[in-house]
């Protein structure tokens, strides 16, 4: 049987997990890109729960590095990275709801080679940062084009990489800020999880009236940590099937995939995004298994994963999980 007819989503969503009406948003749709995450736009477009929405995102650079000869320094406008399609307003979402966004596909866009990775002047996990003061002069800036396909990252003509696609940065508003979409926090955001992908169902709190669902900064393939600050970045054309979850209640990004169930926490030290993640997933257990947060919390100590997602923007992001052959 489909996993996904006992997912969450289809256990407590609005729809069901069923899918609804189709919609499209393309790159002249979308017309201005935003670089925050908050309540105070329009959104570019509204569905009802169960709506399947074909997204063109851009790359984190906004496609502004076009050639190695490059120099992200000149070419980039700090902090105008992450450019975030939305956002798309969910009828009935009220704050304490959750959105569920299955993450149908993900396609590379555009002419090749569509894959960047670089780096960029004080970025990145192993050297220092504004937020890691450092006296050593920072490293020459380098950037690489890579084609991109659905059979692989041909990084050289002897070395293929598999294409592992994922969304960077996907979330829900803030209900009165407006924060940059290079951090990660409580609504998602700027996570670089390489669970976001294809098969998952993320589930991200509602804080105002609609949902108000971001997305952008999509990756054909990263290792844990994002170490140079940088993945194999890419436009790309994402399908999602949205629903609602009404009195989710959790303050946190879920995600669901056929084997595991996992919390993302973001925040420095790297010690609390973890200490979040677990927090929420022995909650969660602990309520769904009718068990006390005691005996979660001592089950997950033998049997918990922990992922990381970056260990280079504002706040770093963790993902805690418990394989689901243990909730039977």
């Amino acid at each position: 049987m489909n996993w996904l007819e006992h997912s969450v989503m289809a256990q407590k969503g609005v729809a069901k997990g069923k899918a609804g009406e189709h919609h499209e948003i393309t790159i002249a749709d979308q017309g201005t890109f935003h670089y925050v995450y908050g309540p105070f736009v329009e959104p570019v477009l509204k569905v009802s729960p169960g709506a399947v929405v074909s997204v063109e995102t851009h790359d984190a650079f906004e496609g502004k590095i076009t050639s190695e000869s490059d120099k992200p320094s000149e070419r980039l406008n700090f902090p105008y990275l992450n450019p975030q399609t939305g956002p798309i307003h969910v009828e009935g979402a009220e704050k304490g709801d959750a959105l569920a966004v299955r993450i149908i596909s993900i396609k590379p866009r555009g002419p090749q080679p569509v894959g960047t990775t670089c780096l960029i002047p004080e970025f990145g996990g192993l050297v220092g940062t504004g937020n890691t003061a450092m006296l050593n002069a920072p490293l020459d800036e380098v950037v690489r084009k890579i084609r991109v396909d659905e059979t692989g990252i041909h990084w050289s003509d002897r070395l293929v990489l598999p294409y592992e696609p994922f969304i960077g940065t996907i979330g829900t508003s803030p209900e009165i800020e407006a924060i940059s979409s290079l951090q990660p926090d409580y609504y998602g955001g700027n996570m670089d999880m390489p669970d976001v992908a294809p098969g998952a169902i993320i589930y991200l709190p509602v804080n105002r009236e609609g949902g108000y669902l971001y997305l952008g900064d999509c990756h054909a393939i990263q290792g844990d940590g994002e170490l140079c600050g940088v993945a194999l970045e890419i436009p790309a054309t994402v399908e999602l099937q949205i629903d609602l979850i009404k009195g989710h209640g959790n303050s946190w990004p879920q995600l669901e995939t056929e084997d595991m169930m996992m919390f993302i926490g973001s925040a420095r030290p790297l010690e609390d995004a973890t200490r979040i993640a677990y927090r929420e997933l022995v909650r969660w257990l602990a309520l769904e298994t009718d068990q006390s947060e005691v005996d979660a919390y001592m089950l997950l100590t033998m049997c918990g994963k922990v992922r990381l997602g970056n260990m280079v923007d504002p706040k770093y992001s963790v993902g805690a999980s418990i394989a689901k052959r243990y909730l039977k």
